[in-house]
């Protein structure tokens, strides 16, 4: 979160930071369309342009927020450099796989990742951090736990795409919380690390012919000049929403995200969809349950304090 967090934050939510959340959970949930539209492309060629025509949306609302000496002076730190380095790896890895499985039918599977990520996220705290759970959380993560199983059972082996989306994404988020810098600086600086390797590999597929842009036909070239603002808009929105809203709000409005992948992938790209699987959503969607009780819980028993 921003290191200038607003009173709002702290206070209440603000119908502001609650429009700004429900629209970058909204983008968030429709992507599958847009990641299915470029699907023809490989998935790294996506993320490289993802990265690449990122960077000046991000430049431009830094600009425009006055914010670009916190940038200035994370260039000049060693340590909040190789942070963001690592960081920026996480969420490359996140993005690939993500376009990867839409590309191969496997939404229904990003959406569980998404599903379990808060639950990971508390497993991570309690882990690293040394933070206590209480029972309700402890069987929201049991039951979680139990999904994975059931759906790894099925399947014959481990469900590796939910796993990676939802770890990789808890790692980052839990990263980030060590850079002192905000939330939009930090994207900035994580795409403009990430921008020489980007172009990098965009020339070298070029080079080679294999490249879906500039040579192939415009209807890419636009699909890839797209995928900036369909990755930096909702991060900015998202940036926005979590300085003006309480963050078991934000915990709450994340599973429109998922819940909308989820509606994608089985009633728009007709994804198989059994018993089984309606089974470890069903213990997901009472984990989750049980997960933001216990967040509402937990703010009303700190509201008289």
């Amino acid at each position: 979160m921003d290191s200038t967090v607003s009173t709002s934050t702290i206070e209440g939510d603000t119908p502001r930071g609650f429009a700004f959340a429900v629209a970058c959970y909204t983008l968030w949930g429709l992507l599958p369309f847009y990641m299915k539209a470029v699907e023809h492309m490989p998935a790294a060629e996506v993320v490289a342009h993802r990265i690449i025509w990122s960077l000046p949306i991000a430049g431009v609302t830094l600009y425009a927020l006055g914010r670009t000496a916190d940038v200035r002076r994370a260039l000049r730190s060693p340590r909040t450099l190789a942070m963001a380095a690592l960081t920026a790896t996480i969420i490359t890895i996140n993005w690939g796989t993500y376009v990867w499985a839409i590309a191969a039918g496997r939404t229904i599977e990003t959406a569980l990742g998404y599903y379990i990520n808060p639950l990971v996220s508390i497993v991570m705290g309690a882990v690293l951090l040394g933070e206590k759970l209480s029972r309700m959380q402890m069987a929201a993560v049991a039951l979680a736990t139990l999904a994975v199983v059931i759906l790894a059972v099925d399947a014959g082996g481990v469900p590796w795409v939910s796993l990676v989306l939802a770890f990789s994404f808890a790692i980052y988020g839990f990263l980030r919380k060590t850079l002192p810098i905000g939330p939009s600086q930090g994207f900035f600086l994580e795409v403009l690390i990430l921008m020489l390797p980007a172009i990098g590999y965009v020339l070298w597929l070029q080079a080679r012919g294999e490249s879906h842009f500039l040579v192939s036909q415009p209807g890419n070239v636009a699909l890839l000049l797209g995928c900036g603002p369909v990755t930096a808009v909702p991060l900015i929105l998202y940036a926005f929403g979590t300085k003006l809203l309480r963050y078991s709000t934000i915990g709450i409005l994340q599973y429109i995200g998922p819940t909308l992948i989820f509606v994608v992938a089985v009633f728009f790209f007709h994804e198989p969809f059994g018993s089984t699987d309606a089974v470890a959503f069903a213990l997901i969607w009472v984990a989750l349950v049980i997960y933001s009780w216990s967040m509402v819980r937990g703010r009303r028993a700190l509201r008289p304090a």
